[in-house]
């Protein structure tokens, strides 16, 4: 498998939970697959497809992805085509053909296909080997995108009964994941959920001021490179589009109110990189399969964190450090709270309040947002990880990133606590704030709160930074929140000790930051990718730009961007030494490699560059297992110095711009190379290793599924991978020794 991924996707290494994936299907199980978007989830079905003898029929509602992924498999050498409404009847009958004379190995097809008789029965003609369900949560109608069209696949299900189904969807709770497997009729399925920790990805929050100013700036560091901007309303991302152009910033908008055609063109200019910048609604995103989109912004809160999850997932996907910035202002909840006030059922409107409530909560955090948003899909053990203690630094995102100051805040917490007492512990930050500041809003002076004695006594914090005392005392347990919904405060026995005795309090706030230093925060971190000469890169750039526009399809279908950082990194200036480069692989070298050797060369003999790939073959040319050495040689030295130099395994990550999962399995290769690794100070709690040797003895070292199923969610893949490293590493030792 490992074979087939480098010569027809050029990658070395598998993403977290790919490899445990692809061995379920091989063994012909039935599989859900639960994974983040930009995980990796069509390699799950794209690479065993090309081991299976029949043909792997893909199910996906995304017409518009399609083309562009078929695209990409024939460019990696992979005889795939698609069938839905965009195609003509005799379009139809030629791919139904090849498929009939088994000149396909991967079909992508829309749902709603299914449900017609003559297509029913054309299946009937086809031998299929494999199954997949894209965007499986459609089948469930728990699911936030429920699709009729779905249902049929319980049919198919029926009709194909030896046939191994696998379901996959970045999004699931536990009710729709049951519902997916009763509806698809899965046979004992092996689930696999994969973490949603994105450590590329950088997560900043700011403050609502002057934020197309702002705005601008951000755009202007990141010229070249691909942006989306969410927006509240139609509207909005039209007049924002405006205002970027009278900027001389280039952008599109796009939402729902548009014509389909002038949507599809938009979308198409954006993912062709004919254009790096997109204003849209929430209409905007799904079937987008653009790898290198460098920064996600919010100009207004989203509905849910769910729904920021999603779409701050479209940043990264190949992996590079990429950012996503919201702006922020409670005033914004007012917008928000208009269309929730006008839902008709009560519980939705509960359900809308808590989910609105759960992301002011993470606009105001002063702890890792990180953390938060694993605790939040229910990783608690794997947001540990991001720091043992709340002190120490995920190093991705604003909180963690920015410098703190200790004040002392006794005056200022004497304030806010009377205040929630005189206006009887029932309002929320944002009231309290509004009395303290003397606001003429007209709920303060209705209620005759301006009367109180608290009413202005505050002049030297702003609403914002009330807020945040509110949020602070919370912390220490002086506050308490009388409901999670509204987010009502009251003041605790603690507290009301505190204003008794006329106590002194310190506080701890970030320090305040000067517009320039909050742009440089997150300009800086966007370009910590693999250090390369920015000049070839962009070389690269155009003329991968030509060959698409040459090959009609997106830039990122030739080479992603990690490919040609790569490229401009280590100057390769032959095909072999091309073929090392992650991302390059046999189609590809054979399709491309000449043309991008000719700018690879030339720059080399106009700047005296060397090919930084040869002093890696030359000094080791085979592996300890008797196979040719090729690029992974230098990745896996890179991971052993870190580690030698006593990186965690996260920084390790953090500092090579690669997943976790990636840095774990190059550990894996060194010690089966023979390395003599300290892994002790990587590994899990004492605890924690006997539960997970425990596992191992019972059930074997060969596959780490069932020890995951038998350990539970608590223990994570990464984890459990590490501890059969170090078993194996010992057991070579005390062999050695033997």
């Amino acid at each position: 498998m490992r074979d087939l991924l480098k010569k027809h996707f050029g990658h070395d290494e598998f993403r977290p939970l790919q490899e445990e994936v692809i061995n379920s299907i091989l063994q012909r199980c039935d599989t859900l697959v639960i994974m983040p978007t930009g995980g990796g989830k069509s390699l799950c079905y794209q690479l065993p497809a090309l081991c299976l003898d029949g043909l792997t029929l893909v199910v996906s509602p995304l017409i518009a992805l399609m083309k562009d992924q078929v695209d990409a498999l024939k460019s990696n050498g992979i005889a795939a085509e698609f069938i839905n409404s965009s195609l003509t009847y005799a379009e139809i009958g030629r791919v139904q053909e090849q498929a009939r004379q088994g000149n396909l190995k991967i079909l992508y097809l829309a749902p709603e296909r299914l449900t017609l008789p003559d297509f029913r029965e054309f299946l009937g003609t086809l031998e299929v080997s494999l199954v997949a369900i894209d965007e499986a949560h459609c089948i469930s109608e728990w699911g936030h995108d429920f699709r009729p069209d779905y249902r049929a696949l319980g049919r198919l299900r029926h009709g194909m009964p030896a046939v191994p189904f696998i379901a996959l969807t970045a999004t699931a709770t536990d009710r729709v994941r049951e519902d997916i497997l009763a509806q698809l009729g899965l046979k004992q399925p092996q689930q696999f959920i994969a973490s949603f920790d994105r450590p590329n990805l950088r997560y900043e929050v700011r403050p609502k001021e002057r934020a197309f100013d702002q705005l601008v700036q951000l755009l202007r560091e990141r010229k070249g490179e691909s942006v989306i901007i969410y927006c509240f309303a139609r509207k909005d991302t039209e007049e924002l589009v405006d205002k970027l152009l009278d900027e001389s910033i280039d952008a599109l908008a796009y939402h729902a109110g548009m014509d389909a055609e002038t949507r599809r063109r938009n979308q198409e200019r954006f993912i062709r990189d004919e254009v790096d910048i997109i204003a849209a609604t929430i209409a905007f995103g799904m079937g987008i399969d653009k790898p290198d989109v460098r920064l996600v912004v919010h100009q207004e809160l989203p509905k849910s964190l769910e729904a920021y999850y999603q779409q701050t997932g479209r940043a990264g996907r190949d992996g590079l450090p990429s950012d996503c910035v919201l702006f922020y202002s409670y005033g914004d909840k007012v917008k928000q709270d208009f269309f929730i006030d006008r839902m008709e059922s009560v519980t939705e409107k509960h359900n809308a309040q808590r989910k609105l409530r759960q992301v002011i909560d993470y606009c105001q955090l002063r702890k890792c947002r990180r953390r938060y948003l694993l605790e939040y899909f229910g990783e608690e053990s794997i947001a540990q990880g991001t720091g043992e203690t709340e002190s120490e630094s995920c190093g991705g995102c604003d909180v963690c990133l920015a410098e703190r100051e200790e004040f002392d805040a006794t005056i200022i917490a004497q304030k806010v606590m009377s205040a929630v007492i005189r206006t009887g512990e029932r309002f929320g930050a944002g009231y309290i704030a509004q009395v303290l500041r003397g606001s003429a809003a007209e709920r303060v002076l209705r209620l005759g709160h301006d009367n109180l004695s608290v009413y202005g006594i505050v002049d030297d914090f702003s609403d914002a930074d009330v807020r945040e005392v509110c949020g602070m005392l919370l912390d220490k347990g002086m506050l308490y929140k009388n409901s999670e919904e509204y987010a009502t405060l009251g003041v605790s026995e603690e507290g009301r000790t505190f204003l008794k005795n006329r106590e002194r309090i310190v506080l701890s706030r970030r320090k305040k930051q000067k517009p320039e230093q909050a742009r440089a925060l997150t300009s800086g971190r966007s370009r910590e990718s693999i250090e390369h000469d920015p000049a070839l890169f962009e070389r690269l750039r155009a003329l991968r730009r030509r060959i698409a526009s040459d090959d009609g399809v997106p830039p990122y279908v030739v080479f992603g961007d990690a490919t040609l950082q790569q490229m401009a990194h280590y100057f390769p200036q032959n095909l072999n030494s091309l073929s090392h480069i992650s991302g390059v692989g046999a189609v590809k070298l054979k399709q491309y490699g000449d043309k991008f050797l000719a700018v690879i060369c030339e720059y080399a003999r106009e700047n005296n560059l060397k090919d930084r790939t040869e002093p890696v073959r030359n000094s080791r040319s085979m592996h300890t297992d008797g196979s040719h050495s090729n690029g992974r040689v230098y990745t896996y030295e890179s991971t052993k110095l870190l580690i030698e130099q006593g990186f965690s395994i996260r920084q390790a990550a953090r500092e090579r711009g690669l997943s976790v999962n990636t840095i774990v399995a190059h550990i894996e290769m060194l010690v089966r190379r023979g390395e003599a690794l300290d892994l002790v100070p990587l590994l899990p709690g004492n605890h924690r290793l006997e539960c997970i040797q425990g596992a191992f003895e019972k059930v074997g070292y060969t596959r780490l599924a069932p020890v995951k199923e038998l350990l539970g969610d608590e223990y994570s893949y990464e984890e459990i991978r590490l501890a059969r490293a170090y078993v194996r590493q010992q057991n070579s030792y005390q062999s050695m020794d033997g």
